[in-house]
């Protein structure tokens, strides 16, 4: 009784704070709770029919330059970055569906206007050049299907983030290493931070710098319900999760 009291207090607390307005972003999609595969369309397309603000997915380029959509940097076996994109159909998900190319997943978002596209750039393992590549093939990509508007990218790559925002000025480009205060990244002219759950737990002052910034602020990946009330009281403006579902429930409570 008494774990479910606070509980009731830190929400009613929450809601006069105005932090019901932290937003949803499903982590590679909705996926633990529909039991669709991780960056699946179908997992892309069990998070839209929830209505969550955004859904996040990983996109590599193959051997011969093509943007797939998978967070290991193998598909079931096969290393992607040495790999062709034929080579990567030899495997599927479990559900039958192959490896889905980023122009496919980007069409299959675009369908509807509510869940923004969490575009994830995944460094490059064979280096900072092939990881330059993925960035300038994934913007004209973006450009060549008028994305621009429905996606948001996040890289660990700070050369990646750079070459990024001198190709778009207007494109929302949020950094994921963690390693940057607020004020280097308003510098670099980036949207905003996504940063790992421990960085932000250490650095506490960042999250209210970032919004005195006019910058976006996003955690990721928080699945348990203290740690979504945490953010939540520091007025965190995006929380990427594994538990959409959950944090729906959260943040609907009153």
């Amino acid at each position: 009784m008494k774990q479910l009291a606070t509980l009731f207090l830190a929400l009613f607390i929450l809601h006069t704070a105005g932090a019901q307005e932290t937003k949803i972003i499903a982590h590679r999609g909705a996926w633990k709770n529909t039991h669709a595969p991780q960056n699946s369309i179908a997992a892309l397309q069990e998070a839209i029919k929830q209505g969550v603000w955004g859904s996040e997915f990983d996109v590599h380029m193959t051997k011969d330059g093509i943007l797939v959509v998978n967070h290991d940097n193998d598909f079931y076996g096969i290393d992607i970055a040495t790999s062709t994109y034929e080579e990567l159909l030899a495997k599927k998900h479990p559900n039958g569906e192959k490896i889905p190319t980023a122009e496919e997943y980007l069409k299959e978002g675009l369908k509807q206007k509510k869940t923004k596209l969490i575009y994830e750039l995944k460094t490059n393992r064979l280096g900072v050049e092939e990881t330059l590549k993925s960035a300038e093939l994934s913007l004209a990509l973006m450009n060549k299907l008028h994305a621009n508007k429905m996606v948001e990218i996040i890289a660990f790559s700070w050369d990646a983030c750079l070459k990024l925002r001198s190709l778009d000025k207007k494109i929302k480009i949020h950094y994921l290493n963690g390693d940057k205060n607020p004020t280097a990244l308003k510098e670099a002219k980036l949207s905003g931070f996504d940063y790992n759950i421990n960085a932000l737990k250490a650095n506490p002052t960042w999250i209210e710098d970032a919004h005195n910034k006019k910058l976006n602020t996003n955690v990721w990946t928080v699945n348990k319900q203290e740690d979504m009330l945490y953010f939540m009281q520091q007025k965190i403006n995006y929380i990427t999760t594994d538990e959409p579902e959950l944090l729906h429930t959260v943040l609907t409570q009153k």
